[in-house]
């Protein structure tokens, strides 16, 4: 694979949560429409469906976005969370624009999820998208998008592999090691622990950092050039 400028990368990750904790919560048009969206689906109810509603931008919001970069030796990470999707979203756009214009940016599994999410979540807010999520129309080779999960495929599209089992393979330490993403809507609605994610989210960002640079044939970053900024 082509080697990317890994000082040039803004590796991020992103915590959704349903917008309303419970099926029986949805208002009465939204759940007509969340039944509808799985009506051909036999052998589970819509009800029970309702526990991946958090992956579903119609149904869920951003609750926290963590960002990372190599400055020098260390590895910088900011974090824009908290209840006001449209607010951290408008943070993190004005972020993206000051100090990052140029940068590729970089998920696990962003191409799929982070960042159609957020461009949708976006628009839902009635913000405009900043350049570096323009991507509306553009053929896949004109999207400069790192996604670590498409990198280790190498063209094979049949299977889905975790950040999780790579960390592992890759002898990087587990993000998972409090909570994992079926998780996040527990810890929010229930324990009210914004906290708490914004914690699991930077793991995540700093995984993911890790292992482009293990691909890319480099040495792991260490603990101690992370350097959290807020």
């Amino acid at each position: 694979m082509s080697q990317p400028e890994i000082n040039n990368v803004l590796f991020l990750d992103i915590e959704t949560v349903p917008l309303e904790y419970n099926y029986q919560q949805l208002s009465e048009p939204f759940k007509k429409l969340w039944d509808l969206k799985w009506q051909f689906h036999k052998d589970v109810t819509p009800e029970q469906q309702y526990a991946k509603a958090g992956i579903y931008a119609e149904f869920a919001k951003v609750v926290c976005i963590c960002v990372g970069y190599f400055n020098g030796k260390e590895f910088r990470i900011k974090s824009f969370y908290g209840d006001d999707e449209k607010i951290l979203l408008e943070d993190f756009k004005s972020t993206l624009e000051k100090h990052f214009s140029g940068y590729a940016l970089c998920a696990h599994n962003g191409k799929e999820f982070d960042f159609p999410f957020m461009c949708r979540r976006m628009l839902v807010n009635g913000i405009s998208l900043p350049e570096a999520l323009q991507i509306q129309g553009k053929k896949p080779w004109e999207i400069t998008h790192l996604d670590t999960m498409e990198m280790w495929k190498f063209g094979d599209y049949k299977s889905y592999t975790s950040l999780q089992l790579l960390a592992a393979i890759f002898n990087i330490p587990t993000p998972k090691d409090d909570i994992d993403g079926s998780q996040v809507a527990k810890v929010y609605y229930e324990e009210k622990n914004l906290e708490r994610i914004k914690t699991y989210c930077a793991k995540d960002v700093v995984t993911v950092a890790r292992l482009l640079q293990k691909m890319c044939g480099e040495q792991a970053m260490r603990d101690e050039q992370i350097v959290l900024t807020n």
